[in-house]
């Protein structure tokens, strides 16, 4: 039988367990979008993931309106992000770079730009009076052929930062994600309308990604249902499960799905799960995502549903969260409200097993 700890190859990654780390936001970057020293010993501390996946990087400045997120469209950028994926791979890990490019949700009071989307929109903000989105321009062909080469040149940059390949954030709202989705894309010219075309960018996307770092190398994030930052879609079944078969028919290493439930901890929706669906034309590894026990976790991989499995909040309180895993250790509880802070505080000092012990 397979368990969690035994090793999978994503694609062109030997992933040494089917444990990953999700990729998670932590805003300490500076605020030029630099990586820092505190970021080395981050990622250093959570190496024994059988793959990391990096916070969200961004491929541009039009594309980055978070504050102290890092990017990899910089010289500055891609020399600060070599002594982290040094520090990782001297630990004995893996780590890929997740590119980011936010459209509608890239606030014009980070990067002083007026955001691009699918369609003429706003992002919807918790505090409508407090609302730091800014009403986003259609992008014209030029910008999405803009698009296109910065998602090329910051997939070149990861690779001479040292990362072992890319993911592509194609979801939870984000500017890939306002093409796929009918509630946002109001489009009615090739990259609108149908399902078909809808996942046009996507596709174009994750072609110039493979041509830069190589298909076993190259993966993506996607969240097929439910609504995500005001990003939905009336039928998410019919344009979800077609861009999971066109990226099986790209040969990209590995697909994770982040799914919430009516449940959730972290969102939630009544609309159902697609990875029975999509694992029917997915073949390639399929890594899930949201919310998962030890043993939710290892029956989805008992079914066949699922090849390996991301934690994001439990790896942020237990760097060495497979091996509390193995052992049936306890596990530290994560801190929200540090999550998005600057500072080591809620960033490296949670303890591993050994100062857990002693403490």
């Amino acid at each position: 039988m397979t368990t969690l700890f035994d090793p999978i190859t994503l694609g062109d990654i030997e992933a040494p367990n089917r444990i990953l780390m999700a990729p998670l936001t932590r805003t300490r970057a500076t605020p030029e979008h630099v990586p820092t020293e505190l970021m080395i010993e981050y990622y250093r501390q959570r190496a024994s993931a059988g793959l990391i996946l990096s916070e969200a990087t961004g491929i541009s400045a039009q594309g980055l309106g978070w504050p102290s997120a890092p990017g990899l469209w910089s010289e500055e950028q891609v020399e600060a992000w070599k002594p982290v994926t040094a520090a990782v791979h001297e630990a004995g890990g893996l780590i890929v770079a997740q590119l980011w490019h936010m459209g509608r949700l890239a606030r014009p009071d980070v990067n002083g730009l007026q955001p691009v989307s699918s369609s003429v929109s706003r992002a919807p903000y918790h505090d409508p009076d407090k609302n730091p989105y800014g009403e986003a321009r259609a992008a014209t062909l030029d910008d999405i052929r803009q698009t296109l080469d910065d998602y090329a040149t910051a997939s070149r940059n990861a690779l001479r930062a040292g990362f072992d390949g890319v993911q592509v954030h194609s979801a939870n709202g984000y500017f890939i994600d306002q093409f796929i989705r009918d509630g946002v894309n109001k489009r009615d010219d090739e990259y609108g309308g149908t399902p078909e075309n809808r996942i046009r960018l996507m596709r174009e996307v994750m072609e110039r990604v493979i041509a830069e770092v190589g298909a076993g190398r190259t993966s993506i994030r996607l969240s097929p249902n439910g609504e995500s930052q005001g990003a939905d879609d009336s039928d998410p079944a019919n344009v979800f499960v077609p861009a999971a078969k066109a990226l099986n028919d790209l040969g990209i290493g590995f697909l994770e799905l982040r799914e919430i439930a009516e449940n959730g901890t972290f969102g939630s929706t009544d609309v159902p799960k697609l990875s029975p669906q999509i694992r029917e034309v997915f073949k390639r590894p399929l890594v899930l995502n949201q919310d998962y026990t030890l043993e939710a976790a290892q029956a989805d991989l008992d079914s066949g549903l699922a090849d390996a499995v991301s934690w994001g909040r439990l790896f942020i309180a237990n760097p060495d969260l497979p091996e509390r895993f193995r052992t049936g250790a306890a596990l530290n509880e994560p801190n929200p409200k540090t999550f998005y802070i600057p500072g080591p505080v809620g960033y490296i000092d949670y303890p591993a097993l050994p100062d857990a012990k002693a403490a």
